[in-house]
């Protein structure tokens, strides 16, 4: 059983500790509420701009284990603080970006800074909270994301519209540097008690592997899942990360301290958890980045009305999230979590049933509040079943691959739905072309229908007021206002058909997470085995 440190003050420290995971969420809700303007203001493609959400996801997965097992040896405050100064630094440079390509380096930044900083609030959280309040302090966690959800899309979309996209970033760097300061002076020193060897070939192996399935994963679509540098094709970059990960498990088992300690899987709880918090993180990803486009790509909200449209979301995960953090504590979260994860699919099951082009803010918040339902119920239990069993010594590690499975999930998701988003945008934007091109005078028709038909080539540039489609030279000028009008309305409806099919892949991912959630040990069962197979090594021991 883990046995909590004492702390001065346990709750102020969760708040420092929070501020820096609400500075992570922030981030990466303000980003998506601000994609369509992004593609307009640095000129860059839908392709080129979701790596400015991947490449973060790329760099914060693929170094969330290292950072982990890095907070067991040195201490968690250390890397805490190193952590929330790399990302304030890089939260600046993403705003002074003059391109994609710095915008996107700028964000690897922020991955390694967010990577380095995330596993270190759980595994605080884990050792100075006793069992029995670990749930209201998760659920407080919990609540904090549900904040950052209301605060992202709101905050970015006023900024947006009313300042310039730039300061969705620069908002970072103020609250960066107030939870540096608390994490100095409040957030207790947790030394480790002896000396640790990093494992370097482990890590090595671990970046290595992460880095090509995410890569391949999130790379595929643009190169038609086929060659990308000479011989080699994304199926086998994908499959080298695998090789790569099998031999990495197979090498920690040998290791006296391993980067991934396989102990901890022996947890069924802990192991579920892993495996629903990707689903979750899928379904995240899966919801923001197509439904996001079609509020101001097709609707023509502005970044503010979209993020508003958000709000009910929002807020009902904020209230729920505390209360399901402490019921969790007193009755377990197996039942909370198979509740909140279909809670969250119907969500999004609604949003498909209820998405049109004569769609208005309304009609959303009634779906919106659902999920909002969901991911309360959620967050916090989904940690506390994942965290309570495990050792002190062992809390970096297993937040860690918490928060790395979980981001995997994000990117595989983000990868998944961008592939499926693009592949059935690509084949409705030819079949609407084709049926409203009766319409376009016999001179034009080819040409309307291959720019649609092309669109893909170019990366889909949809942003705000654009469509993915150029006037075909040598227009008359009478004809350019009906044409832009075609232009709309061919990807309009192609949009709205494109975007069914896209949501019901994380509808389904959803699905099988909470079923997978029945499979979670009550919390006396699930506490005797822990002391059983921790008194096991004591008993060899003595």
């Amino acid at each position: 059983m883990v046995r909590p440190v004492q702390a001065k003050n346990e709750w102020l420290v969760l708040v420092f500790l929070s501020l820096g995971f609400f500075m992570i969420l922030l981030d990466t809700t303000i980003v998506n509420i601000a994609i369509p303007a992004m593609i307009s203001g640095l000129n860059s493609s839908l392709d080129q701009i979701l790596w400015v959400i991947n490449a973060y996801l790329l760099a914060y997965a693929v170094l969330l284990i290292t950072a982990g097992r890095l907070g067991d040896f040195f201490g968690p405050r250390r890397l805490f603080a190193l952590g929330l100064a790399i990302f304030t630094v890089a939260s600046a440079l993403c705003g002074l970006a003059q391109d994609g390509n710095q915008l996107i380096a700028a964000r690897i930044l922020q991955g390694v800074g967010g990577a380095i900083l995330t596993p270190q609030t759980l595994s605080i959280i884990t050792v100075i909270f006793p069992p029995e309040r670990r749930g209201a302090a998760f659920g407080v966690w919990g609540a904090v994301a549900g904040v950052a959800t209301v605060t992202g899309p709101t905050l970015g979309g006023f900024l947006v519209t009313y300042i310039n996209w730039r300061w969705i970033f620069f908002v970072n760097v103020p609250v960066g540097l107030i939870a540096l300061a608390g994490a100095l002076l409040v957030v207790p020193d947790l030394r480790p008690g002896r000396r640790h060897r990093l494992d370097i070939v482990g890590v090595l192996l671990a970046s290595a592997s992460l880095f090509g399935i995410i890569f391949g994963l999130v790379e595929g679509e643009r190169f038609n899942w086929g060659t990308i540098w000479g011989p080699i094709t994304i199926p086998e970059i994908i499959a080298a990360g695998v090789v790569l990960f099998a031999v990495f498990v197979v090498f920690e088992r040998f290791q006296a301290e391993p980067l991934m300690p396989l102990s901890l899987f022996s947890n069924r709880n802990f192991s579920i958890s892993i495996w629903v918090s990707s689903a979750v993180a899928f379904g995240m990803l899966g919801f923001f980045i197509p439904v996001t486009i079609f509020f101001q790509s097709v609707l023509g909200f502005s970044a503010l009305k979209a993020g508003l449209t958000f709000l009910p979301m929002s807020l009902v995960s904020m209230v729920v999230a505390p209360i399901a953090g402490r019921m969790s504590d007193r009755f377990g979260g197996k039942y909370i979590l198979v509740a909140g994860l279909t809670f969250f699919a119907a969500g999004m099951g609604l949003v498909v049933l209820v998405i049109s082009l004569n769609a208005t803010q309304a009609t959303f918040w009634g779906p919106a509040a659902l999920a909002g339902l969901g991911l309360g119920m959620t967050f916090a239990p989904l940690t506390t079943v994942a965290m309570r069993n495990v050792r002190p010594h062992m809390a970096g590690a297993a937040s860690g691959v918490l928060n790395t499975v979980r981001q995997v999930g994000g990117a595989i998701g983000s990868a998944v739905i961008g592939a499926v988003l693009q592949n059935r945008l690509a084949t409705q934007l030819h079949e609407q072309a084709v049926a409203y091109s009766s319409q376009v005078p016999a001179a034009f028709r080819s040409t309307f229908v291959s720019g649609f038909s092309n669109a893909a080539s170019g990366g889909f540039k949809v942003g705000v007021g654009q469509t993915g489609a150029q006037l075909p030279v040598g227009v008359p000028p009478a004809l350019a206002p009906t044409l832009q009008r075609l232009f709309h309305d061919v990807f309009a409806n192609a949009y709205v058909n494109a975007v069914k099919p896209t949501l019901a892949v994380s509808i389904a991912v959803l699905a099988v997470g909470a079923l997978s959630c029945l499979l979670i040990e009550r919390r006396a069962k699930a506490t005797a085995r822990a002391d059983a197979a921790e008194a096991g090594p004591r008993a060899a021991a003595s």
